[in-house]
């Protein structure tokens, strides 16, 4: 009875030293082994909730520095529409090219805190991939119109995947495809068995960028140079596809166009 007493008394202190606790290094120095193994998970826990406020602080950081990025990219159309305005030379087919873009960005916003929830379950069906792009490129078509763009599609295969999401992904790559693009060129698209090839004949990427066009944030040269880019959509493409079981690998010469290949897993 004495040493259960004992015990419990000296489980309150412990308790009470545990309640008032500010700093890990205030723990009074352990002898007993099962002291040291409480000093031990307390030392777990206190890394494990520094480390938790860390990531809470990334991710506000990311989140602030994308709200940033975002709002930089929107003015871009809205400063043109209100040059259009101001000058009075409002073409109904710029003014047109202008919202689709400010539409475009702010869905793409939408996508990615939808993504960053992983609130959106993927629906699997059997579809067929000319289906897909083609629908992707109806929604495309008047930026086509504007830079005079011909799209060729060739072939068609099924497979199962989550339309909707891949057909998110297809958006950024033709979407890019027809930014880096002349006027009054040609992107080719080639559907085989479970795989989409599109190619463009445009200004093509750095070597050097190409091993970074799947980090978040990155723009690479073009990016910088042309204003077009905000480095979220390769990184969602290739993040998205990961998860739709697919590859994604892009080739590209200056001036020559660029290649992206997005194939099945095996």
């Amino acid at each position: 009875m004495f040493w259960s007493i004992l015990s419990y008394q000296s489980f309150k202190r412990k308790l009470l030293t545990l309640e008032n606790l500010k700093a890990v290094e205030d723990l009074p120095k352990a002898h007993l082994p099962s002291e040291v193994a409480y000093q031990v998970l307390i030392n777990r826990l206190v890394a494990a909730e520094a480390q938790q406020v860390l990531d809470i602080k990334k991710e506000q950081d990311d989140l602030e520095g994308l709200v940033k990025m975002w709002s930089h990219q929107m003015k871009i159309p809205v400063s043109a529409m209100s040059l259009m305005i101001q000058t009075n030379q409002m073409s109904k087919q710029e003014l047109k090219g202008q919202v689709f873009r400010l539409e475009n960005d702010i869905n793409n916003l939408l996508s990615y805190l939808k993504y960053k929830q992983e609130n959106d379950d993927y629906r699997f069906t059997q579809i067929s991939l000319k289906t897909s792009v083609s629908s992707v490129i109806k929604k495309f078509s008047s930026q086509c119109i504007a830079k005079k763009i011909q799209i060729n599609l060739t072939g068609d295969s099924e497979v199962i995947t989550d339309a909707k999401w891949l057909e998110f992904c297809l958006s950024q790559v033709i979407d890019n495809a027809i930014k880096y693009s002349p006027f009054e060129s040609e992107i080719k698209i080639v559907i085989n068995k479970q795989s989409i090839e599109i190619q463009d004949f445009g200004i093509g990427i750095l070597k050097e960028d190409i091993p970074r066009l799947f980090e978040q944030g990155f723009t690479g040269y073009n990016g910088h140079e042309h204003q077009k880019a905000t480095g979220l959509g390769l990184y969602m493409t290739k993040q998205i596809l990961d998860r739709l079981g697919f590859d994604i690998v892009i080739s590209s010469q200056i001036d020559q166009g660029t290649k992206v290949l997005i194939k099945k897993n095996k």
